[in-house]
């Protein structure tokens, strides 16, 4: 499969698939495709795997698409200003993800639910509890809130991140969660109580515009009715 990444602040993944090859996105996420590209709609790995995505912030029903009687093209939309990101995953190679950020894959990719060891951290972190691994053999597009920022951490080595900002993480990255220091960075830093801490070896990427940071600098600028 070839594909071409275009546009910036609202990008698209646009996939030129082989005949009969296959791809798979959330119920709603395909944005154009050509008339011989097929669809069928169905519960992708089971009625506990459903589940577990829509816990993870997809949808429950997954679409296939295929290219029928020769070569085909189907075009997958970014759902926020940001950035698209390509993985080309190994056989039994996983990356974890924040909710949201699948967008598409190749059929032979597998999206699970990824469950936080450490309560703590899914419950204060502000990253969640319930994140995405996605699994190879295949290719697969993730999507990214604003630009992303790639780090590859030692062992042992960590970075602080502030809420949000953690998009995607090897599965050898641990995450925890660290309390910020100092009453008065409490209460006039900006920052909020906890901070989420990862920790090498791996890589990791940060996105520069989550979406809960945007949405709070326009809450006050919606007009109420009091």
């Amino acid at each position: 499969m070839r594909y071409t990444i275009q546009g910036e602040q609202l990008p698209v993944v646009v996939c030129e698939l082989e005949a009969n090859e296959e791809m798979f996105t959330q119920s709603g996420g395909m944005s154009w495709m050509s008339e011989n590209v097929s669809m069928s709609t169905n519960m992708e790995g089971g009625l506990l795997k459903g589940l577990g995505r829509a816990f993870s912030g997809e949808s429950m029903f997954m679409a296939i698409y295929r290219a029928e009687g020769g070569p085909g093209m189907i075009a997958y939309s970014s759902s926020f200003p940001g950035s698209i990101l390509p993985f080309e995953l190994a056989a039994g190679q996983s990356i974890i993800c924040q909710k949201r950020s699948f967008l598409a894959a190749q059929r032979s990719v597998t999206l699970e639910t990824h469950f936080q060891k450490k309560l703590g951290a899914g419950l204060m972190g502000g990253e969640g509890f319930i994140l995405q691994r996605i699994t190879g053999p295949g290719l697969v597009f993730v999507e990214i809130d604003g630009s992303v920022i790639e780090y590859s951490l030692a062992q042992g080595r960590r970075m602080k991140v502030d809420t949000g900002h953690m998009a995607i993480m090897d599965p050898s990255v641990s995450l925890d969660v660290t309390t910020v220091k100092g009453f008065k960075n409490i209460l006039f830093g900006g920052e909020g109580l906890f901070l989420t801490t990862l920790t090498g070896p791996g890589r990791i990427w940060l996105q520069t515009m989550p979406v809960e940071n945007v949405a709070k600098s326009i809450i006050p600028y919606i007009p109420n009715k009091s």
